[in-house]
This record gives C-alpha cells, structure tokens and sequence, in this order.
C-alpha cells in the first residue's frame, strides 16, 4: 500500500511537471506557427530562435501586481483561476499516455488512475473548468467580464450536450468506458481504428473538442477580436496566466482523448513503437488545433448555439441510431 501512495504521487508530480512545462511551451510553438502562416518572424529576440521568450514571459507573469478590483466579490475572483487550472489536471489523471513498460524489473503503468468510466470522468471534470471562467466573470465587477461570463454558459451548454453524443456511438461498439480497453479494442492496425468505422463520431468529437478547449473558431470566452478580454478583463500577472495554463493543459487532454478513441491510440504503428506513435498522434493534433486558429474566422454565440443545437447534435443521434441498428445486427 505505501509503495502504491508513493508511486501515484511520483506519477502526479511528473505529469503537473511535465504538462505545466508543454501548457508553456505550447505557446511558443503557437506563436512561431502562426508567424510562420502570416509570413512574419514571431519570437525571435529572446535567446536562441526566441526560445527563452518563455523564461521572459514567466518572469512578467511572476512580476506583476496581482490586482484585485475594488467591488470585485474577492474571495471568488482569487479561487476561479485555481479552479480552472486544477480541472485541467485533475482530468489528466485517468488518461493512459503509453502501454506499460518495465524499468530495472519495475512494471510501469503510465496511468495515474485506472478507473473503468475514464470517458465520462475526464469530460466531467474538464467541463467543470468552464465554471472558473463563468465565477470569474461574474465576480469581476465588470460588465464586459459578465458578458464573458454568459458566453461561458452558451458555449457550455451547447457544445457538451455534442461531445457526450458523439461517444454515445463508439462506446456501443466496445462495450466499455475505460479508455485502456478503448484502446485494446483497435489493436491489429490501422483499419482497426475506430475513425474508419466511426468516422462522424470521429468528426463531431473533434469539432466539440475546438469548443471545449476555447479555440478558433469558438473561442468565444476570452476573445482576442475584442478590444477587451472577456471574462479575463480585469485579471493580471500570475492569475491571467493560469486560466491560459489551463486552457492549453485541456488541449492536450482532448488530443490524448482523441488519440485514444478514435486513431488507435497507444498500439504500435507499423514500425513505430506504442510509445512514439501516440506521442506523433497528439503532436498532429495539437498542429490541426493550432492550423485552425490561423486560417478560421471567429464564429458569433448565436452561430455557435445554432450549429450545435441544429446540426450537431441531430447527426450525433443519427449516428447512434445506425450504431444501434449495426450492434443489433
């Protein structure tokens, strides 16, 4: 039992080490992306190939006065960063990131915890981080952080009610929430994947992914074609960083949970060892989610309610139907 405590909490260390340090250094990546679109240089300055803009940006972040408005409701503007920070890793927590390795003997299991509805307990929780950014708004004394605060609520209602849907039909066809027999199920190559057998689940997953992350071209909670910053408006310093620390930690979690369900997850491809293959899967993906932002227009509240509620969400029931139709078959 001691050996299991140590063990878990050594696995929570490197996981917030090694993701807090990726959520960083995403940003970077993000930014040399998006120069590289529009045709300009990006960070270029600060060290080497502007890598140290990261060491830069943490130190300002770091350095900044922590201001709290004056009619802000204080106790719940200080939390509603920690809560959106923490969900993102607490939804870590029950995502397999490899297959289990030996070290000196030692079994591996890269998986802090393996609980049999890993699918529904990492949504759930990654959902609830949407509820920092609503507290936060609300709490700011701050029309424009309230009018940020009730977009949070639009986006919320109406992209979760799709990305619930769109698995209804893939989990018919295995039998199981767990996200490790999600992944055995597509072993035996590429056409066992389950994007080919269940390719609008696949694509209606991967759109309500660009809401449940705040991407383009739903990144309607914080938006930068504002003059002001949504619910984000009156935050600075080391708070403002953290609900961006969030932000980017949910990414990699849904491009896990993607990589997982849908393009076979940790099995071996081809040549390529488990490992390495979904590590190059999630590295795709955080590019597709990063391409989106250069190329997409930003979408109104009123588009986004209507393309969930209107199309969406009928084609993820169709799906279910042929599913159900296919299982009984």
């Amino acid at each position: 039992m001691q050996e299991f405590v140590i063990v878990t909490i050594l696995k929570i260390f490197i996981v917030l080490a090694v993701f807090g340090f990726l959520a960083a250094f995403t940003t970077y990546i993000e930014r040399k992306i998006l120069a590289y679109f529009q045709r300009r240089l990006g960070p270029s300055n600060v060290g080497p190939f502007g890598i140290l803009q990261l060491l830069a940006d943490g130190i300002k972040l770091f350095t900044k006065e922590d201001f709290v408005p004056a009619n802000a409701n204080k106790v719940i503007f200080l939390i509603a960063p920690l809560i959106t920070v923490s969900t993102a890793f607490i939804a870590m927590s029950a995502v397999p990131y490899f297959g289990s390795f030996e070290i000196f003997g030692y079994k591996i299991n890269p998986i802090i915890s393996d609980i049999n509805i890993a699918v529904l307990f990492v949504l759930a929780v990654a959902s609830v981080g949407h509820y920092g950014a609503l507290l936060a708004g609300m709490s700011s004394a701050n029309k424009w952080g309230l009018l940020g605060a009730a977009r949070t609520t639009i986006q919320l209602l109406s992209y979760e009610v799709v990305s619930g849907l769109s698995l209804i039909a893939p989990i018919m066809l295995i039998g199981s929430f767990s996200l490790i027999d999600i992944n055995n199920y597509q072993e035996g190559g590429v056409l066992n994947w389950l994007i080919f057998s269940q390719p609008l689940a696949f694509i209606l997953f991967m759109l309500s992914g660009f809401a449940q992350t705040n991407r383009t071209p739903f990144d309607l909670l914080e938006h930068e074609a504002e003059l002001v910053s949504g619910y984000v408006t009156e935050y600075s310093g080391l708070r403002w960083g953290m609900f961006f620390i969030g932000e980017y930690a949910n990414l990699y979690t849904i491009s896990f949970l993607i990589a997982l369900i849908f393009l076979g997850g940790f099995n071996p491809l081809w040549i390529i060892p488990g490992g390495l293959a979904i590590v190059l899967k999630v590295m795709f993906l955080i590019f597709v989610f990063l391409w989106a932002r250069a190329t997409l227009p930003h979408i109104r509240p009123d588009q986004l309610m209507w393309l969930s509620w209107k199309i969406l969400m009928p084609l993820a029931v169709i799906n279910i139907l042929l599913t159900g139709f296919i299982v009984m078959i």
